[in-house]
């Protein structure tokens, strides 16, 4: 962090406001966000437990029908619920709220307001704001330091209004003793692990011990077939004449990829769907919120929070593709799956998704362009409504099914418009812009939605903040672009197994944002 930066926020906005004998809590700075992110997404329009509400001042001041007594009662504390049931044990039924409880400073802003009539504005109502938690929402932009963008002062503002909690003998820029890690978690070690199995596991050594299979998933009992594909070189991007060319697509420029192993079809939610929802309680970042000592390295990894809506969207899910992941989402199913198979799997790099694409042609697709229709789903007029099963057209020459259409696919690169510049004359071998921030990201081959100049083997796509702006979460998911319904992956295997260290970052870019 930016030696200034810190002093610089307790100058200005950052100065948690806190309940004191001497200062009477004002409603509108202390109580009001306290209860916007603590209270309203339960006891709120929308949901009402216990037929308890808290966003309107006559619905908080009359309880419900499943509280002792009213919720609030001005001057009497010990007699309103909204701040006994905070007070409550940790272990008991009735804390409120349930899994991460106030602190005592926060409760006693609300015993103080009340104790002092609990004035509430007329015609105040309140709405449902995010609650911050420190190391999850405030630390990665306390770490990294200032200027904070608009959406970043936005959570530190909401953190201060919420109290500005910070564990207690926390130092930023090391952890305190408290909050080292005392167990198993999603970390280097973790990785460590994996890697040591992996080594264990593998047998092929060579470019020659390499061979189509079909693998299954331990947890599921899932089957997926890999595709093993010889190295090579091949002139990635498009020539200037290609119809449908855009410039970020050249100059054309010789690569050399190592062979690897590449999904026969897309990952389907038969796959994904184990991964995205497992009914264990998680912290915001995927991180299971209780790790037994004794956890097998699956367990351990990051997996989705739990979906807000329907993420298939009514398209299907038996054999479909799955579809609207964010790319974090994507390579922590291929650690997730990695873990438990023995075998390293992860995103390709956009290099390779090309030249697997390709498959040896050298045209705009890897079939004839006038029987594109008989190998790829695509939407030529506008009008078609969804994805296909996964394998209904024709594969590529190396066996591959839907590289062009159905669903677009992630790649692991930082999406460049001049990635290619100063390649040409000469030979790449295995690039990847390794990302530095979160947008814009890499995807390839267009999707069911697309037009057929959309589905060239050249063709590179952009990631967006406007896949995900439907999401109403803040900050937005790491998991989910809810509104990129065509946007999947497929995953690769290399045959060379890196070092612990390389594994860990790829397998963790999807959040990066420098």
């Amino acid at each position: 962090m930016r030696k200034t930066t810190l002093p610089l926020l307790m100058a200005g906005c950052l100065v948690p406001v806190a309940a004191s004998h001497a200062q009477t809590v004002d409603f509108t700075t202390q109580v009001k966000p306290l209860i916007e992110g603590t209270c309203i997404h339960c006891h709120g329009e929308k949901e009402q437990k216990g037929d308890y509400r808290m966003d309107t001042k006559d619905a908080a001041f009359s309880g419900g029908e499943n509280y002792a007594g009213e919720a609030i009662v001005p001057k009497d504390p010990d007699k309103s619920a909204v701040y006994w049931m905070t007070a409550e044990p940790h272990d008991s039924d009735d804390i409120m709220p349930p899994k991460k409880p106030l602190t005592v400073a926060q409760q006693e802003v609300l015993k103080t307001w009340i104790a002092e009539g609990a004035n509430w504005p007329e015609g105040v109502t309140l709405e449902e704001k995010p609650r911050m938690d420190f190391k999850v929402n405030i630390l990665p932009l306390l770490s990294k330091g200032g200027p904070f963008k608009p959406d970043q002062q936005k959570l530190l503002r909401l953190w201060v209004e919420q109290g500005a909690v910070w564990p207690e003998d926390f130092k930023l820029g090391g952890e305190s003793e408290a909050d080292a890690p005392t167990g198993p978690a999603d970390n280097l070690e973790l990785t460590k692990v994996i890697r040591e199995n992996i080594l264990a596991t593998s047998t092929e050594k060579a470019e020659a011990d390499m061979k189509d299979y079909t693998g299954t998933v331990p947890k599921t009992g899932e089957k997926y077939e890999m595709v093993a594909i010889k190295g090579g070189e091949f002139l990635m991007g498009s020539p200037e004449g290609e119809a449908g060319r855009a410039e970020d697509e050249g100059p054309q420029h010789k690569v050399k990829i190592a062979p690897f192993w590449m999904g026969k079809f897309e990952i389907t939610w038969n796959l994904y769907e184990p991964f995205m929802i497992t009914g264990v309680a998680r912290n915001k970042d995927g991180s299971p919120q209780n790790i037994p000592p004794d956890a097998a390295p699956v367990d351990i990894v990051s997996s989705p929070t739990t979906p807000y809506v329907e993420m298939s969207f009514g398209m299907g899910t038996d054999g479909y593709p799955a579809v609207c992941m964010t790319e974090h989402a994507a390579s922590k199913f291929c650690q997730w799956l990695s873990a438990q198979t023995g075998h390293y799997y992860r995103l390709p790099t956009e290099a390779e998704w090309e030249y697997a694409c390709r498959a040896g042609t050298t045209g705009p697709f890897s079939c004839p362009e006038d029987q594109l229709a008989d190998f790829a789903v695509l939407d030529p007029e506008g009008v078609r409504s969804g994805y296909e099963k996964v394998g209904t057209k024709k594969p590529n020459p190396w066996g591959l099914y839907d590289m062009h259409g159905n669903v677009m696919e992630w790649c692991i690169d930082q999406y460049l418009d001049k990635a290619y510049a100063g390649r040409e004359g000469k030979v790449t071998e295995n690039p990847l812009a390794i990302p530095t921030t979160l947008y814009p990201r890499v995807a390839r081959g267009g999707s069911w939605y697309d037009p057929a100049e959309e589905l060239r083997s050249a063709r590179r796509v952009a990631s967006n903040e406007s896949w995900k702006v439907q999401d109403p979460q803040l900050p937005k998911s790491i998991w989910y672009h809810t509104d990129a319904p065509w946007l999947g992956f497929r995953i690769v295997r290399p045959l060379e197994v890196p070092e612990a260290g390389k594994m860990h970052e790829l397998w963790n870019l999807g959040t990066v944002d420098q």
